[in-house]
């Protein structure tokens, strides 16, 4: 099934005209014509079926016929992650990560970090590339980036775990990990968090984890940690 995405509908909405951009790539592109069937997701868990009942290459307008719910997690799996220095190494993290069904992201930027400066539009599209691609109906939260010191002080529900290279007794995930409840993990630069960063982590009760026996770098420990955590509660 090909996804196609159009935020303002509905179980209401009974048609609906894709923006200039998305008709073109319908009709020019696709060679989709009046009558042909379409499926769009909101990302908010509905996927609509409709039909084209104009195309163009300005303008493609469809009517919709049915749709369908997708069931939401019984968890909410958010991984704030500090950008690394090459953009791919990111953007990998996040169509993957997002193909494996995360929730949420959070870019954060570390006393260590070697990208400060993160700008998300392509992020974005990235992301949304990613849940078309995959068949999913909900479409990841992507935050803007943040402090490390000002996320810490955040009130987050849920458990809360930060993944760290520092010598200490660590718990893996399959230990710890509470099935159907909110997760909030940290993944920290390449250069790792500091020693200041891990003890107001602590302080805040975060829980040092364990990714595993080999030094991760940043987009794997973070690809790791998605899956980990989307595995365990299947």
């Amino acid at each position: 099934m090909q996804l196609f995405y159009f935020q303002a509908i509905d179980q209401d909405s009974q048609s609906f005209s894709f923006d200039k951009e998305e008709s073109k790539h319908i009709h020019k592109v696709l060679r989709k014509k009046e009558g042909d069937i379409l499926f769009v997701t909101n990302g908010l868990g509905l996927c609509f079926k409709t039909e084209i009942i104009l195309a163009s290459d300005t303008k493609c307008t469809v009517k919709i016929l049915s749709f369908e719910a997708q069931i939401k997690p019984a968890y909410h799996l958010h991984l704030v992650v500090a950008p690394t220095k090459m953009n791919e190494r990111f953007e990998w993290f996040l169509e993957k990560a997002t193909e494996i069904g995360i929730h949420e992201i959070t870019p954060i930027i570390c006393e260590h970090s070697e990208r400060k400066v993160i700008k998300t539009e392509r992020f974005d599209k990235i992301i949304l590339s990613a849940m078309k691609q995959s068949n999913q109906y909900f479409l990841p939260i992507l935050n803007e980036p943040i402090a490390f010191k000002s996320f810490i002080q955040k009130e987050i529900s849920g458990q809360k775990f930060i993944a760290h290279c520092e010598e200490e007794h660590k718990k893996t995930l399959k230990e710890s990990l509470k099935k159907a409840e909110n997760v909030t993990i940290l993944i920290g630069p390449e250069g790792d968090f500091s020693s200041s960063e891990i003890k107001m982590a602590l302080e805040n009760q975060y829980i040092p984890l364990s990714l595993g026996a080999t030094r991760l770098r940043t987009e794997t420990a973070a690809l790791v940690a998605c899956h980990s955590v989307v595995y365990e509660n299947e």
